[in-house]
């Protein structure tokens, strides 16, 4: 009888970067399908174009570099990252806006930091943040939930030739912090506002969100990520949230709402998860997921953006390594974590 004389690990299911990929790109199709019933075919559109811009941006840097297009293109990232930035995008946007944010995404974001493993911050979440500092007014504009354009409308628009200034509205979030921006609300003035009043948050985006989490759950499930980053990540924005709708309910918008509106379940299945650059250790990725959390909630109460989950994650993602160093697990036979060269 023959033993295995190869080295560990004898690793017998056969699974690839690839293969973990495509499960994520899976994972979205709901949340694509729900934003596609309340918004229109933008969303469609938006997904399918960033990943071609991404693909051809991803295969000339590779060409420039001298490496195997082939090779690179099959692990599918330069794909995830067009599809998070494309779902992220308003379904009004039109085509230059996806082409700016997807190639500085993989060319500036990915690549020139050497590629799949080496970038710091999240490509999607920088391309998302280039176009929300420089367009603002085009990455505010969303449709009324319920009210979903036609394929030849959602065309039109993406190729510029709809006005979208009449068709266009505030989401939830931006809704509650206007209503805030010179002072408390009071109860009447928030009720006037239907976009508000969905069944448990905000209109149409409740649906949104349990999409994206029925997804997140589906990835947890398939063990392509762990619960450590979700769970920190919605408890670091639920708590905030809670205690202080206990203290001031008119002022402060209650947990569900500020869980189930704009993009708090893509960020914490989708986002907050890229395994490059958020934190490693069980530990680090509690820590790293609470305070993306409680910075979302804080500037989403006391700032300028109504969402800010692109912000927090970048501000994280530089905070990733620092969490790791002070968050590493002990090593089999020591009494602590080594942490560097004493």
């Amino acid at each position: 009888m023959s033993l295995i004389t190869s080295t560990s690990p004898h690793a017998t299911v056969k699974n690839n970067t690839g293969a973990f990929m495509r499960q994520v790109i899976y994972a979205t199709l709901p949340g694509l399908a729900v934003l596609t019933w309340q918004f229109g075919w933008g969303s469609v559109i938006n997904v399918l174009w960033a990943v071609i811009v991404a693909l051809v941006s991803e295969a000339l840097f590779l060409k420039a570099r001298g490496r195997n297009i082939a090779f690179y293109l099959k692990d599918y990232s330069a794909v995830v990252t067009a599809v998070l930035l494309g779902l992220a995008l308003p379904p009004t946007a039109p085509w230059w806006l996806t082409l700016i944010g997807v190639s500085f995404a993989i060319i500036v974001a990915k690549q020139l930091y050497g590629g799949l493993g080496m970038n710091p911050f999240n490509p999607a979440m920088v391309g998302y943040v280039l176009l929300l500092i420089s367009f603002p007014v085009a990455m505010t504009q969303w449709l009324a939930p319920g009210e979903p354009l036609s394929f030849v409308q959602s065309w039109q628009l993406f190729t510029g030739q709809l006005p979208v200034d009449g068709l266009s509205g505030a989401t939830p979030l931006d809704t509650f912090r206007t209503a805030h921006s010179a002072g408390a609300a009071s109860e009447g003035e928030l009720a006037s506002h239907s976009i508000l009043h969905g069944q448990f948050a905000g209109l149409g985006w409740e649906w949104v969100n349990l999409a994206f989490l029925l997804g997140g759950l589906y990835l947890i499930s398939r063990k392509i990520i762990t619960w450590h980053i979700p769970v920190g990540f919605l408890a670091g924005l639920g708590l905030p949230a809670l205690l202080a709708w206990l203290i001031d309910p008119v002022r402060f918008a209650d947990p569900l709402f500020q869980l189930f509106s704009g993009g708090a379940m893509l960020g914490a299945f989708f986002i907050a998860t890229d395994p490059v650059s958020a934190a490693t250790s069980r530990m680090g990725r509690l820590i790293y997921a609470l305070l993306i959390g409680l910075l979302i909630w804080v500037i989403r109460t006391f700032g300028g953006y109504p969402d800010a989950v692109a912000f927090s994650v970048l501000l994280l993602n530089l905070s990733a390594p620092f969490i790791d160093y002070y968050t590493q697990p002990r090593t089999y036979g020591h009494k602590s974590s080594k942490r560097g060269v004493s």
